[in-house]
């Protein structure tokens, strides 16, 4: 199973700016970016604030790769 994180897409074409995000999400901008990037998982609550702010749906947030459902 592999999850690949669609969070930097999505916040690009939001328009809106990372520090904003972040502030709204609570972390650091350094914290946003390693969402971005995979390095952490983003924890289910700030998923959903996030999804909310980006007008999207929390499986919008990563692409999922693995065993067949």
């Amino acid at each position: 199973m592999k999850l690949t994180p669609n969070i930097e897409k999505n916040i690009k074409s939001s328009g809106l700016r990372k520090d904003f995000i972040a502030n709204k999400l609570n972390v650091s901008v350094r914290q946003l970016r390693k969402y971005e990037t995979g390095e952490s998982l983003i924890p289910i609550d700030k998923a959903y604030v996030l999804a909310r702010l980006l007008n999207k749906k929390v499986d919008d947030l990563y692409d999922f790769e693995g065993e067949d459902k």
